[in-house]
This record gives structure tokens, C-alpha cells and sequence, in this order.
């Protein structure tokens, strides 16, 4: 165990907290779970397990995250964020252990840590989506939250951040239905978060490389696109040049869902807003 914070958002995570909490339960000094107001047993579960527990309206992921790192007044050299179904393996929550002990007083202030996604219980190892990548661990007062309604990021405000080696596990246990549900949610923060970037000078320093490299492509590409046609565009990159297709039935659902639901759904809200 080490002298780190672990933030977790959630809201009806029965299926997925226990698992969460358990993969950082040697890691993690402190487990505080900002929960909003949800109405199955994710409160009662967290608390079971030693988390301290919040609740707070949603508005976005990143104003409940910063709610959260306030309201939990946090003292630890390290702060770690982690989705309700995010969780570590043995070998990837050592190798955090390491780096922290390494590092409480060089210039390393962040670790990015690399994920195998699932999706309807298959692990996807094509389209581009292996390994999804993130800057989720950072010391404290080193970095902070990105107030934005979506695509938000840790960011780090000195020093530098490395990457892990070994691979932790983004795998959510509910199903399609919440799948889809949620992503119409994203759906509008995605088109608040389009007519953002337009008035505003995109925040790029303290960004992971990877982070900046997706977030230019996003904004000063894929945005310039036609509306709709560039959701065409986006399975066709995912599918067949980054061979999604390898990925069987779950992965033609995945880049399908993604590009012509979720993409297009985007694309038809901002359609949508523009013609108020």
C-alpha cells in the first residue's frame, strides 16, 4: 500500500464496483467513491468494502471529479482516477506501487496507464482501440481536472509523465442497453463539447502526447469533416485499415455502434443545434 487516493465516479455500478475496488484495495491508502444518487446497491457495495462515499449531483465527468477531489480534502502524495469499470491487475497496480516509490521526489509527476478493452465480454485487440491509454495517477497538486463537458483529461501542471508496461483491464459488465444509454449521454456533452471548441483556444499543455495527437486529430480534422459523411469515414478507418474486422462479431458490433450510433448521433445533435 502506498500513500495514494483513489477517486472512483459512479452511478448504478452494481456490476462493476466490487471489481473495481478489490483490484486497488492493496494499493490504495484512501478509496472515495463520488456517487450520483444512485438507486442500486453501489453505495451499500462501496461502503462494504472500505470506500468513503459522496454524493452529488452529475452535471459532467469533470465538474464531479473536481467536486470529488474537494470535497475529499485529499493529503496523500499520489491521486489515482479510475472508472467503476476500470481495474488493475496484480502486475500493472505493482508496477504503480514501484513507479510512486521511485519517483516521490523526481520530476515524474504523472502515469499513464494502458488498458485492454471488452466489449460484450470480448477483449478487442484491432480497430485501434489496444491500448487505450490514460494519464489517471499523479501527484497531488501536480495536476488537475480539465473543466470540460466531455473528452476531459488529467492534466499536469509541472513535470512529466510515464507510461506503464503492463496492461490493466476496461471492462464493464452491464449490457448493450446501458451501453447505449450512456453513449447518448456522451452524445450530448460530445456536441456541447464540439460548439466549445469553437469559441474557445483548445488547452493543450500538460496533455499526455498521446492525449494532444487525438484531440488535434478530433478538433482540427475530423471536425472539418462533412457532418455525417465523416462518421462514414470513421468506421471505415477503424474497421478495415486498423483491422477491426479481426476482431469477429464483437468487434464489427463495436466499430459499427461506435461510428454509426455513436458518431452519427454526434453529428445529427449538432445538426440538431444549428438549426434552433
Amino acid at each position: 500500500m502506498i500513500d495514494l487516493t483513489a477517486i472512483i465516479l459512479t452511478f448504478n455500478e452494481e456490476k462493476n464496483i466490487v471489481h473495481c475496488i478489490n483490484s486497488i484495495r492493496t494499493l490504495a491508502k484512501r478509496i472515495v467513491v463520488i456517487d450520483s444518487f444512485s438507486t442500486d446497491r453501489t453505495v451499500e457495495l462501496a461502503k462494504e468494502l472500505g470506500a468513503e462515499v459522496f454524493q452529488h449531483k452529475f452535471v459532467n465527468q469533470a465538474k464531479q471529479y473536481i467536486y470529488g477531489v474537494g470535497v475529499a480534502d485529499i493529503q496523500t502524495k499520489w491521486v489515482f482516477r479510475i472508472d467503476a469499470d476500470e481495474r488493475l491487475t496484480p502486475e500493472s497496480a505493482e508496477e504503480i506501487e514501484t513507479i510512486c516509490r521511485e519517483n516521490e521526489n523526481t520530476d515524474v509527476n504523472g502515469i499513464v496507464v494502458r488498458f485492454k478493452v471488452t466489449f460484450m465480454g470480448k477483449e478487442l485487440k484491432y480497430g485501434g482501440y489496444y491500448p487505450f491509454c490514460k494519464l489517471l495517477v499523479y501527484k497531488n497538486g501536480k495536476g488537475y481536472m480539465e473543466d470540460r463537458c466531455m473528452d476531459e483529461h488529467i492534466l499536469l501542471s509541472e513535470g512529466r509523465s510515464v507510461e506503464l508496461k503492463h496492461d490493466s483491464l476496461h471492462c464493464d459488465y452491464k449490457d448493450l442497453t446501458a451501453w447505449i444509454d450512456k453513449h447518448n449521454k456522451y452524445a450530448t456533452r460530445e456536441k456541447e463539447a464540439y460548439f466549445e471548441s469553437l469559441s474557445n483556444l483548445e488547452i493543450t499543455k500538460g496533455l499526455s502526447r498521446r492525449a494532444k495527437i487525438k484531440r488535434f486529430l478530433k478538433v482540427k480534422i475530423y471536425y472539418k469533416l462533412p457532418l455525417g459523411f465523416r462518421a462514414h469515414l470513421y468506421y471505415l478507418y477503424r474497421y478495415y485499415f486498423k483491422f477491426g474486422f479481426l476482431d469477429g462479431k464483437e468487434g464489427k458490433i463495436f466499430a459499427f455502434m461506435q461510428a454509426y450510433w455513436y458518431r452519427y448521433l454526434v453529428d445529427a445533435k449538432i445538426y440538431e443545434e444549428k438549426c434552433k
